[in-house]
Order: structure tokens, then C-alpha cells, then sequence
């Protein structure tokens, strides 16, 4: 495999870097155990990956096996204990264990441990992710509201 064609084509380099403190609060929280964080989105790295971290209580559950047919997905354990579905089987990852999905590979995950886990997840392309995470974090809201209330979600969330 070669280096790509240059795609900068400036004589010298500009001032472009994006910079999150750790500090910063999570975008978005999904139910009571998952909170995530917006670290790179596809919009602000020009469509070439979205990276989020994904921190979630214990037994906080995830998305089941499922597939993407345009991106790859990645995952990195920063902490805690995550199990990820590889296609065949749940493997129970530890902070430093990685997995690669390519395109259409099957895979999920949860953490079904005692202790709370952080991960990193990466999308390449940088698909826009994060209308389906919020649709998980309406969804998980709605979980506790009436039918009514869910219809019109923008009075639920306000």
C-alpha cells in the first residue's frame, strides 16, 4: 500500500487543528448508564471518520449484532470491560483491547460487567452518527413518557 495523493496543496501549513479538553461535557446522554462524547464528528474532520467516546455504567446495554454497509467501525477500550461482538462471538474486552469491523462485518456491544467502561469508537467515512445517537437517547427518554408526549419529542426533550 502507497501514501495517498496529496490532497493539501498549500506551500506551507495553516493553522487548522481541532482541540476538545477533557473537560468538556458529553453532547449527549442516552438513558441513565451511557454518556457520549462528540470528539471528532465526519462534519468537522470533512467526511474522513467520526471518533466518539463511549462511557457506560455497568450493565448498561448496547446495540445488537448489525452491520454497516458504507463505513468500517473500531473500537478501543480506554477502561473497564466492554464485550464486543466480533461476528462469531462476545469476547470480553479490557481497557487496550481493540476490534476493526470492515464494511458489512457483523459485530455489537455492551457492557454487561459490574463496572463502568469507556471506549472510543471510530466511523470511517465519517458518516453522521449523531442523529442515531440521539435518536437512541429520544428513545430511551421516551421509555418513561406517555405515547402523547413521544409524538411531539421536541416537548418531551425540551
Amino acid at each position: 500500500m502507497s501514501y495517498p495523493d496529496p490532497r493539501y496543496q498549500g506551500e506551507r501549513g495553516e493553522v487548522s487543528a481541532l482541540y476538545r479538553p477533557a473537560g468538556q461535557k458529553p453532547e449527549l446522554t442516552i438513558g441513565s448508564g451511557t454518556a457520549v462524547r462528540y470528539l471528532a464528528t465526519g462534519a468537522s474532520t470533512r467526511g474522513e471518520f467520526g471518533l466518539y467516546r463511549w462511557d457506560a455504567k455497568a450493565h448498561t446495554p448496547g446495540p445488537s449484532a448489525h452491520f454497516h454497509r458504507t463505513m468500517s467501525e473500531s473500537f478501543f477500550i480506554v477502561s473497564g470491560m466492554v464485550q464486543l461482538f466480533n461476528g462469531e462471538r462476545w469476547i470480553d474486552a479490557v481497557a487496550g483491547d481493540f476490534l476493526f469491523v470492515p464494511e458489512g462485518g457483523v459485530h455489537g456491544f455492551k457492557n454487561d460487567s459490574d463496572e463502568s467502561a469507556s471506549m472510543l469508537i471510530l466511523f470511517a467515512p465519517g458518516a453522521p452518527r449523531e442523529g442515531y445517537f440521539e435518536a437512541l437517547a429520544a428513545d430511551a427518554f421516551c421509555l418513561g413518557q406517555s405515547a402523547a408526549c413521544c409524538s411531539v419529542l421536541a416537548d418531551c426533550v425540551a
